[in-house]
């Protein structure tokens, strides 16, 4: 069976689990904090950065289409999405988007229709990675979104004798102060002995 085999390194490249969404994290220590998880999910976490292009070359006579010279990226859409199982203010003000907690009552979220730079957060999603996953050295997958706004909305699905669940899209948002710089970072490091 010469061609039904798979590479020496496989168990070392596998993402393993489903990861957990943070307020923060540190790369150069791999460090995550119990207070930065977002909340609880269910079903795994999606993420996509789709490349929108455009082919310079498409109405060119005599040019064949998708010439690698004349093909740009013209957008991202950098996203990801899943359903989180809790729910607090802090995070239902998150999934809202525009919205602010009431400074007397900090129970009421109140929504707004004007988007504010508060409004837009960086998001962590951090999963294991190779076969080396334990506390200490452990390896990871960690993908950054900078300036991340919920564009799916609020939402809340309950069920008889079934748990809430809140779906959620995050969208990560370029910034006019460094057009230049896409909104995500991507971290890929093996775990240590």
């Amino acid at each position: 069976m010469k061609f039904t085999q798979i590479p020496a390194t496989t168990f070392q490249e596998l993402q393993l689990n489903a990861g957990i969404l943070l307020s923060a994290f540190d790369p150069a220590t791999g460090a995550a904090e119990r207070d930065d998880i977002l909340g609880a999910t269910s079903g795994g976490v999606s993420f996509t950065d789709t490349p929108e292009y455009a082919d310079f070359g498409q109405d060119i006579d005599n040019c064949p289409k998708n010439t690698k010279e004349l093909k740009e990226i013209i957008s991202r859409a950098i996203a990801i999405s899943g359903t989180y199982l809790t729910v607090n203010t802090a995070q239902a003000k998150s999934l809202i988007a525009a919205a602010s907690i009431d400074e007397d009552d900090p129970t009421h979220i109140v929504p707004r229709d004007v988007l504010e730079d508060a409004d837009f957060e960086d998001i962590w999603w951090v999963g294991d990675y190779s076969d080396k996953n334990g506390e200490t050295n452990g390896g990871y997958i960690a993908i950054h979104l900078k300036n991340a706004l919920s564009t799916g909305g609020f939402s809340l699905k309950s069920g008889d004798k079934a748990k809430g669940q809140f779906a959620f899209t995050y969208t990560a948002h370029y910034s006019i102060e460094d057009p230049d710089t896409v909104p995500y970072d991507l971290y890929i490091k093996a775990g240590g002995a």
